[in-house]
């Protein structure tokens, strides 16, 4: 499944993550992630943000993710939700 409009979930605050999604030509997932933990969680948030997307079929998008220290659910349903949102699942 692709992305086929933008759609975005969550907030820039403390302890949540913001998600935009938007449609990506390269037929791939492509994240561009901005955190205040990106050192020591980078990786982590990154694949949970592929896992999500695997989860509900979505083969091509581009993710823009800034976050703010969210835990692993947050970060679950704030994709989740942005997914649903864009009409694909």
């Amino acid at each position: 499944m692709r992305i086929t409009k933008s759609s975005e979930a969550g907030k820039q605050e403390a302890n949540d993550i913001f998600i935009w999604l938007e449609p990506n030509e390269k037929e791939e997932i492509e994240i561009k992630l901005e955190s205040v933990v990106k050192l020591q969680f980078g990786k982590q948030i990154e694949k949970v943000i592929r896992e999500t997307l695997a989860k509900l079929g979505v083969t091509s998008a581009s993710v823009t993710a800034w976050d703010g220290g969210a835990l692993d659910y947050a970060i679950r349903a704030r994709v989740e939700t942005a997914v649903r949102r864009a009409g694909e699942v």
